[in-house]
């Protein structure tokens, strides 16, 4: 578990959040390992999420699914990031989203309980916590704009700077879904952009 967790650490001590070692202790410990099978939905819509995620293996999609049953894929998730429904989780209100594994996967886990009780005993974390925050609203914002301005080719090429392992990782209908592409034209995209 503490090579696990180092992960985390890892990440906030990038951010220059100053942990004591107490506090370093009592984040450790809110988490457990869980082993999640591929295909498995972990989080559903009109569920509250109760659990934060950190992945050390696999990628995992947030989704969402009209009254057509149609998908959009919002955002992947693959190591070493903090994953789940996050605005369901902060917000402790039910959510509008899926949270699925698309391959055989190992998440950390933590329950809104623990990670408040950690927060509240540690204002550090907590600031790191706003940091992270932040940092996710900016990317949404950035992806907002990728969607309503640029070309199928542009948004693709942006995903790969971005996340050049994902052609080997995620199966590419849910790539031309992520980028709002008919998935035969992502086929044809992948054979004109250099990559």
């Amino acid at each position: 578990m503490t090579e696990l967790t180092q992960y985390i650490k890892n990440i906030i001590l990038s951010q220059q959040v100053n942990l004591s070692e107490e506090a370093w202790k009592d984040i450790q410990g809110i988490w457990k390992v869980e082993n999640v099978k591929r295909k498995t939905i972990l989080s559903e819509a009109g569920e509250t999420e109760r659990n934060l995620y950190f992945v050390t293996e696999g990628v995992q999609r947030v989704f969402y699914l009209d009254e057509q049953n149609r998908e959009a894929t919002l955002v992947f998730t693959y190591p070493y990031s903090f994953a789940g429904v996050l605005d369901s989780f902060l917000l402790q209100s039910p959510s509008k989203y899926y949270f699925e594994t698309i391959t055989a996967s190992v998440l950390l886990k933590t329950t809104y309980e623990q990670f408040q009780a950690v927060q509240k005993k540690h204002p550090a974390f907590e600031m790191f916590n706003q940091k992270a925050v932040h940092y996710v609203l900016s990317g949404l914002l950035e992806r907002m704009v990728e969607l309503q301005s640029f070309s199928s080719e542009e948004k693709f090429k942006k995903l790969l700077n971005r996340s050049p392992h994902v052609l080997k990782h995620v199966p590419h209908k849910y790539l031309a879904n992520y980028l709002g592409i008919d998935p035969t034209n992502f086929s044809k995209l992948m054979n004109t952009v250099k990559i």
